[in-house]
């Protein structure tokens, strides 16, 4: 792997995210990406988009040489915090399925709005690929 997870030994450990991560090689920067496929059609609900926003940053990732194991960062953007802690246990296993059990360093933020109307989540990243 060409990142490590980085973690003050006195802090809690997170669940489902790393607080930091380090590593060299080729940086690959993600810009948001949100849950509609090539076609421009929404994948319905709010897991359904980030199921969908997920997969489509690792085809934008793919086409650089990486998968999900390169990620070393991650911003969440939502427009209803609510849903999103609502949809915890559906979220993890959904994230699971598509990203393994790589946990990136990540930040959640909730925003009134995303330019599609349509849009519940979108997510941006940085990758490391090995040279």
């Amino acid at each position: 792997m060409s990142l490590e997870s980085l973690q003050p030994p006195s802090w809690p450990q997170p669940k489902g995210y790393a607080n930091g991560m380090a590593g060299r090689g080729k940086t690959v920067l993600l810009g948001g990406q949100i849950g509609w496929d090539a076609e421009g059609r929404f994948a319905g609900a709010f897991i359904g988009q980030v199921e969908q926003a997920l997969r489509n940053i690792l085809a934008v990732l793919a086409e650089a040489g990486g998968g999900p194991e390169h990620i070393g960062r991650m911003t969440w953007y939502v427009t209803d915090m609510a849903e999103y802690r609502d949809s915890l246990r559906a979220l993890g296993l959904v994230y699971r399925a598509v990203m393994g059990r790589h946990f990136p360093a990540m930040t959640l933020v909730q925003v009134v709005a995303l330019v599609e109307p349509e849009a519940r989540v979108e997510i941006e990243a940085t990758a490391l690929i090995p040279e």
